[in-house]
């Protein structure tokens, strides 16, 4: 059944403007009148639909009811990402989505190769949002990942302090599996660096500030590779407990 994300107060048995997207989403794809939709809002759950009318900008459908479904992981975890070139950011905030990843924040490092400011800024932050919505209606979550502003690494360490925080580092003796099979579940946040990694008086400044420094084993992992890898590490620990 066909999933999009209605930002917009759902209601049983009231009729809905779908968003234009979502509108020539299904001008496109052909669907008729009387199809079955499923919308979700972002604040839990999601609701069974019936499309009611159909154009190439405008459709609506009325809200038949709501199921309390949830797709969340029991822990929240935020990946602080340096910022990496091309569309590579893209791929990242797609899958870490798809694997449960509860907000994400991007960070301009110094070895972050693309440099990212005002208006140029503002559309890569939207076009990321519309990555997070397309993913969680792909993959079936009704609640959106949080889309933190762009940060510079170390004012964010700083700003951050009080969590736990984690250093993914090709230098740490202490990998991330053994860390999570004995430690409880719990809100951490994955520190990625970018291309070529954090530089070392970055990696000294995280841990400075407080962060943990695990490893992903012995082969070291591309950025675009290393956040993804280390939540599924986290899930295949705690999941489940």
């Amino acid at each position: 059944m066909p999933r999009f994300y209605c930002p917009q107060p759902l209601v049983n048995g009231s009729t809905v403007e779908l968003p234009e997207a979502v509108a020539h989403h299904l001008h496109v794809v052909r669907l008729q009148p009387g199809a079955a939709l499923t919308l979700f809002n972002g604040e839990g759950g999601q609701y069974r639909a019936t499309l009611v009318e159909t154009g190439r900008r405008r459709a609506t459908a009325i809200i038949d009811g709501h199921e309390a479904l949830e797709a969340e992981a029991p822990y929240a975890v935020t990946l602080a990402q340096g910022l990496p070139e091309g569309s590579k950011m893209d791929w990242i905030v797609e899958k870490a989505v798809e694997l449960g990843v509860a907000a994400i924040q991007p960070l301009a490092a110094a070895r972050s190769v693309v440099r990212l400011s005002g208006e140029r800024l503002e559309k890569r932050q939207a076009h990321w949002h519309g990555v997070i919505v397309a993913a969680s209606e792909q993959c079936g979550r009704n609640r959106l990942a949080q889309l933190h502003p762009m940060a510079d690494v170390q004012p964010w360490l700083t700003a951050s302090a009080g969590t736990t925080r984690i250093l993914l580092s090709p230098r740490a003796t202490e990998s991330l599996a053994g860390w999570a099979r004995t430690n409880p579940p719990q809100a951490v946040t994955l520190l990625i660096g970018p291309e070529g990694g954090l530089t070392p008086h970055e990696e000294d400044a995280a841990v400075a500030a407080g962060a943990l420094s695990l490893s992903m084993g012995p082969r070291v992992l591309r950025t675009e590779t290393a956040g993804l890898a280390a939540l599924a590490v986290l899930a295949g620990a705690w999941d489940g407990v």
